[in-house]
């Protein structure tokens, strides 16, 4: 905003810092605002836009589920192939015990 005049009116000073008010004058008549009163006019949204927004947000979110469930297959496969290793190294261990005992 454009003001004509600024007065600094001191309030208080301390060690600790400062204190002091600023008085604006008021604009003048003739300023133009910086901003528009009304808000812009939204544009009408046909039921077409609004149908392929409808679609964009299905795509999204069936694409966000593939994905989800795709990382979760994958964590699982995972999982199974850790089991597996644990389960070959047991039974390494085991058939090295007996040979040792025997």
């Amino acid at each position: 905003p454009t003001f004509l005049d600024i007065q600094v009116k001191e309030l208080e000073k301390r060690a600790s810092g400062q204190a002091f008010e600023l008085i604006l004058s008021p604009r003048s008549k003739e300023a133009v605002p910086e901003f528009p009163l009304s808000p812009p006019k939204k544009k009408d949204v046909s039921l077409e836009e609004i149908q392929k927004k409808l679609e964009a947000a299905e795509e999204r979110r069936k694409s966000h589920e593939a994905e989800v469930l795709k990382q979760l297959a994958e964590k699982r496969e995972h999982e199974r192939g850790v089991l597996q290793k644990a389960i070959e190294e047991n039974n390494n261990f085991s058939k090295m015990a007996e040979e040792k005992l025997t």
